[in-house]
């Protein structure tokens, strides 16, 4: 039980780091540059009106200097919103399809996806932790003998420890794959145009194939609106993104480009 407390206070103390720090972070490690009105002024009267219509403050605007087509949403809450896009997703999108995009990542804004990433991963951390301790407690003879039950086996203890983690994942995949699909929806709705967000992802997913992130980290991988790593060899095999088709079926079954 000990441990398990201090694996819990470990994971939180990671977490509400990372919940904190995680936009600085990620900015830095993306060389994402902040973007002014002057610099990009029909993407700050998307972003504007966006955020307008989704009740919250207007996010800043930065720009990754990448060729692969994508963006990004961070902040810690609404009133620290960030958005992001390559240089990539400028230069391929139409101008209806980039507002779908932005509507998407302010979605997650609005619905205040970082907190909820951050319990989960806090929870996943914590289950990771213990595990770890119960693995190398039971490699170590430390384990106990008390086979009623089988709590105490340590074939049962060893076999739990590597499942564990495993269980972790794919409950946070799962919760990942549920915000995007929340999302998605909430930025059909707040652009008006389904269609154009769904012609975007198809766009996106064709073009990071072939041009996927250079110099990023796939811990970053749930915070793009497609998986920016696609094209490498295992960056799609645990994706926390539902799949393109899904995503865009459900948003041409809202309606046309216009509702």
């Amino acid at each position: 039980q000990g441990g398990m407390v201090v694996a819990f206070v470990l994971a939180v103390v990671m977490n509400v780091g990372s919940y904190w720090f995680s936009d600085r972070i990620v900015l830095s490690m993306y060389k994402a540059q902040e973007l002014g009105v002057n610099d990009a002024p029909a993407l700050h009267r998307m972003v504007d009106e966006l955020a307008r219509k989704a009740g919250v403050q207007k996010p800043r605007v930065y720009l990754v200097p990448q060729d692969a087509p994508n963006a990004f949403a961070t902040g810690r809450n609404p009133q620290n919103g960030i958005v992001a896009v390559t240089r990539g997703i400028v230069n391929l999108l139409s101008p209806d399809e980039l507002r779908g995009v932005l509507a998407h990542e302010m979605g997650h804004i609005k619905n205040r996806d970082i907190l909820v990433q951050t319990i989960a991963a806090t929870i996943g951390g914590t289950i990771v932790m213990v595990a770890n301790m119960v693995k190398w407690m039971t490699i170590f003879g430390f384990g106990g003998r008390d086979d009623e039950g089988g709590g105490g086996n340590p074939l049962f203890m060893l076999l739990m420890a590597i499942l564990a983690p495993i269980a972790a994942m794919i409950v946070q995949m799962a919760i990942s794959r549920s915000r995007e699909y929340l999302a998605d929806r909430t930025g059909a709705e707040l652009s008006g145009t389904p269609g154009a967000l769904a012609d975007a992802l198809e766009k996106l997913e064709a073009y990071s194939r072939r041009i996927p992130l250079q110099g990023g980290n796939p811990a970053t991988e749930n915070m793009f609106i497609v998986n920016p790593f696609a094209g490498f060899s295992m960056g799609s095999l645990f994706s926390t993104h539902p799949p393109i088709a899904e995503r865009v079926a459900r948003l041409r079954a809202m309606g046309g480009r216009r509702y």
